[in-house]
Protein backbone atom coordinates (compact mmCIF):
# COMPACT_ATOMS: atom_id res chain seq x y z
CA UNK A 1 0.00 0.00 0.00
CA UNK A 2 1.44 3.40 -0.99
CA UNK A 3 1.48 6.31 1.42
CA UNK A 4 -1.35 8.12 -0.38
CA UNK A 5 -3.62 5.09 -0.04
CA UNK A 6 -2.74 4.83 3.65
CA UNK A 7 -3.54 8.52 4.21
CA UNK A 8 -6.83 8.23 2.34
CA UNK A 9 -7.77 5.20 4.43
CA UNK A 10 -6.84 7.02 7.63
CA UNK A 11 -9.00 10.02 6.74
CA UNK A 12 -11.86 7.82 5.60
CA UNK A 13 -11.77 6.00 8.94
CA UNK A 14 -11.22 8.94 11.30
CA UNK A 15 -12.15 11.99 9.25
CA UNK A 16 -10.42 15.29 10.10
CA UNK A 17 -8.84 13.83 13.29
CA UNK A 18 -7.15 11.31 10.98
CA UNK A 19 -5.52 14.16 9.09
CA UNK A 20 -4.41 15.62 12.44
CA UNK A 21 -2.92 12.27 13.48
CA UNK A 22 -1.03 12.05 10.18
CA UNK A 23 0.45 15.52 10.72
CA UNK A 24 1.46 14.66 14.30
CA UNK A 25 3.29 11.61 12.96
CA UNK A 26 4.87 13.76 10.24
CA UNK A 27 6.51 15.88 12.93
CA UNK A 28 8.02 12.77 14.50
CA UNK A 29 8.85 11.02 11.22
CA UNK A 30 9.74 13.69 8.60
CA UNK A 31 9.67 11.16 5.71
CA UNK A 32 5.88 11.55 6.01
CA UNK A 33 5.69 14.91 4.17
CA UNK A 34 3.10 17.49 5.12
CA UNK A 35 3.29 18.59 1.47
CA UNK A 36 1.32 15.44 0.67
CA UNK A 37 -0.88 15.16 3.74
CA UNK A 38 -2.25 18.71 3.79
CA UNK A 39 -3.23 19.12 0.10
CA UNK A 40 -4.74 15.64 0.13
CA UNK A 41 -6.80 16.58 3.17
CA UNK A 42 -7.90 19.75 1.40
CA UNK A 43 -8.89 17.76 -1.68
CA UNK A 44 -10.85 15.33 0.49
CA UNK A 45 -12.65 18.29 2.07
CA UNK A 46 -13.48 19.67 -1.39
CA UNK A 47 -15.38 16.47 -2.11
CA UNK A 48 -17.50 17.04 0.97
CA UNK A 49 -16.04 14.11 2.87
CA UNK A 50 -14.57 16.33 5.60
CA UNK A 51 -15.29 19.82 6.90
CA UNK A 52 -12.67 22.31 5.69
CA UNK A 53 -12.44 24.23 8.99
CA UNK A 54 -12.20 20.98 10.94
CA UNK A 55 -9.31 19.87 8.74
CA UNK A 56 -7.38 23.09 9.42
CA UNK A 57 -8.07 22.90 13.16
CA UNK A 58 -7.15 19.23 13.51
CA UNK A 59 -4.00 19.42 11.39
CA UNK A 60 -2.82 22.44 13.38
CA UNK A 61 -3.47 20.54 16.60
CA UNK A 62 -1.50 17.62 15.17
CA UNK A 63 1.40 19.93 14.35
CA UNK A 64 1.46 21.29 17.89
CA UNK A 65 1.28 17.84 19.50
CA UNK A 66 4.13 16.54 17.35
CA UNK A 67 6.22 19.65 18.01
CA UNK A 68 5.65 19.40 21.77
CA UNK A 69 6.80 15.78 21.74
CA UNK A 70 10.09 16.80 20.11
CA UNK A 71 10.37 19.80 22.43
CA UNK A 72 10.34 17.44 25.41
CA UNK A 73 12.92 15.22 23.72
CA UNK A 74 15.19 18.25 23.60
CA UNK A 75 14.32 19.22 27.17
CA UNK A 76 15.14 15.72 28.45
CA UNK A 77 18.37 15.68 26.46
CA UNK A 78 19.37 18.97 28.07
CA UNK A 79 22.30 21.29 27.53
CA UNK A 80 24.92 19.21 29.33
CA UNK A 81 24.14 16.02 27.41
CA UNK A 82 24.09 17.99 24.16
CA UNK A 83 27.54 19.37 24.89
CA UNK A 84 28.80 15.91 25.88
CA UNK A 85 27.49 14.44 22.61
CA UNK A 86 28.98 17.29 20.60
CA UNK A 87 32.38 16.64 22.16
CA UNK A 88 32.30 13.09 20.79
CA UNK A 89 31.44 14.06 17.22
CA UNK A 90 34.51 14.32 14.94
CA UNK A 91 35.24 17.82 13.60
CA UNK A 92 32.59 19.35 15.85
CA UNK A 93 33.75 21.61 18.66
CA UNK A 94 31.95 22.49 21.86
CA UNK A 95 32.52 26.11 20.81
CA UNK A 96 30.30 25.48 17.79
CA UNK A 97 27.46 24.45 20.07
CA UNK A 98 28.05 27.50 22.24
CA UNK A 99 27.81 29.78 19.21
CA UNK A 100 24.65 28.04 18.05
CA UNK A 101 23.22 28.35 21.54
CA UNK A 102 23.97 32.09 21.64
CA UNK A 103 22.41 32.56 18.22
CA UNK A 104 19.29 30.63 19.23
CA UNK A 105 18.91 32.62 22.44
CA UNK A 106 18.97 35.80 20.36
CA UNK A 107 16.81 34.68 17.42
CA UNK A 108 14.95 31.69 18.86
CA UNK A 109 11.43 33.10 18.64
CA UNK A 110 11.75 34.05 14.98
CA UNK A 111 13.44 30.72 14.27
CA UNK A 112 10.61 28.69 15.80
CA UNK A 113 7.91 30.75 14.07
CA UNK A 114 9.40 30.82 10.58
CA UNK A 115 10.94 27.38 10.98
CA UNK A 116 7.43 25.91 11.04
CA UNK A 117 7.17 26.96 7.37
CA UNK A 118 10.46 25.50 6.13
CA UNK A 119 10.50 21.90 4.86
CA UNK A 120 12.64 19.50 6.91
CA UNK A 121 13.36 22.07 9.64
CA UNK A 122 9.66 22.18 10.59
CA UNK A 123 10.20 19.22 12.87
CA UNK A 124 13.84 19.61 13.87
CA UNK A 125 13.50 23.16 15.20
CA UNK A 126 11.52 21.87 18.18
CA UNK A 127 14.52 20.02 19.62
CA UNK A 128 16.86 23.00 20.19
CA UNK A 129 13.88 24.91 21.58
CA UNK A 130 13.55 22.15 24.17
CA UNK A 131 17.28 21.99 24.86
CA UNK A 132 17.31 25.73 25.54
CA UNK A 133 14.09 25.44 27.55
CA UNK A 134 12.28 28.15 25.64
CA UNK A 135 9.23 29.03 27.78
CA UNK A 136 6.64 26.40 26.94
CA UNK A 137 3.81 28.89 26.48
CA UNK A 138 5.87 30.97 24.06
CA UNK A 139 6.95 27.87 22.14
CA UNK A 140 3.36 26.60 21.91
CA UNK A 141 2.06 29.98 20.73
CA UNK A 142 4.75 30.41 18.06
CA UNK A 143 4.34 26.82 16.90
CA UNK A 144 0.55 27.11 16.74
CA UNK A 145 0.67 30.38 14.79
CA UNK A 146 3.33 29.23 12.33
CA UNK A 147 1.67 25.85 11.84
CA UNK A 148 -1.74 27.44 11.34
CA UNK A 149 -0.39 29.60 8.51
CA UNK A 150 1.46 26.72 6.85
CA UNK A 151 -1.37 24.22 7.21
CA UNK A 152 -4.06 26.65 6.04
CA UNK A 153 -2.14 27.52 2.87
CA UNK A 154 -1.60 23.91 1.91
CA UNK A 155 -5.06 22.69 2.84
CA UNK A 156 -6.63 25.52 0.83
CA UNK A 157 -4.32 24.76 -2.08
CA UNK A 158 -5.55 21.17 -2.15
CA UNK A 159 -9.14 22.32 -1.70
CA UNK A 160 -8.83 24.73 -4.64
CA UNK A 161 -6.89 22.46 -6.99
CA UNK A 162 -9.15 19.47 -6.43
CA UNK A 163 -8.00 16.50 -8.51
CA UNK A 164 -4.76 18.36 -9.26
CA UNK A 165 -3.76 18.57 -5.58
CA UNK A 166 -0.62 16.54 -6.33
CA UNK A 167 0.81 19.62 -8.08
CA UNK A 168 1.37 21.16 -4.65
CA UNK A 169 3.65 18.34 -3.58
CA UNK A 170 5.51 18.48 -6.90
CA UNK A 171 6.40 22.16 -6.65
CA UNK A 172 7.08 22.18 -2.92
CA UNK A 173 9.21 19.07 -3.41
CA UNK A 174 11.50 21.17 -5.61
CA UNK A 175 11.80 23.70 -2.78
CA UNK A 176 12.61 20.90 -0.33
CA UNK A 177 15.38 19.69 -2.62
CA UNK A 178 16.84 23.19 -2.66
CA UNK A 179 16.80 23.28 1.15
CA UNK A 180 18.55 19.88 1.30
CA UNK A 181 21.16 21.03 -1.24
CA UNK A 182 21.89 24.20 0.73
CA UNK A 183 22.23 22.24 3.98
CA UNK A 184 24.54 19.68 2.37
CA UNK A 185 26.68 22.47 0.91
CA UNK A 186 26.89 24.14 4.32
CA UNK A 187 27.95 20.82 5.89
CA UNK A 188 30.62 20.29 3.24
CA UNK A 189 31.97 23.81 3.78
CA UNK A 190 31.99 23.26 7.55
CA UNK A 191 33.83 19.93 7.23
CA UNK A 192 36.31 21.46 4.78
CA UNK A 193 37.10 24.31 7.17
CA UNK A 194 37.56 21.93 10.08
CA UNK A 195 39.90 19.65 8.08
CA UNK A 196 41.91 22.69 6.99
CA UNK A 197 42.24 23.84 10.62
CA UNK A 198 43.31 20.33 11.66
CA UNK A 199 46.00 20.20 8.99
CA UNK A 200 47.31 23.62 10.03
CA UNK A 201 47.59 22.46 13.65
CA UNK A 202 49.45 19.32 12.58
CA UNK A 203 51.92 21.29 10.49
CA UNK A 204 52.43 23.76 13.33
CA UNK A 205 53.12 20.89 15.74
CA UNK A 206 55.64 19.33 13.34
CA UNK A 207 57.43 22.65 12.86
CA UNK A 208 57.65 23.11 16.62
CA UNK A 209 59.02 19.59 17.04
CA UNK A 210 61.62 20.14 14.30
CA UNK A 211 62.81 23.36 15.94
CA UNK A 212 63.35 21.53 19.22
Amino acid sequence: MCMTDWLIGLMESLGAPGAGLAIALENLFPPLPSEVILPLAGFTASKGEMDLLAVIVWTTMGSVVGALALYWVGAMLGRERTLALAARIPLLKVEDIAKTEAWFLKHGRKTVFFGRMIPIFRSLISIPAGVERMPLGVFALLTTTGSLIWNTLFVLAGYTLGENWILVETYVGLGSNVVVAVVMLAVLVFVGMRLKERNKRRHASRDTADEE
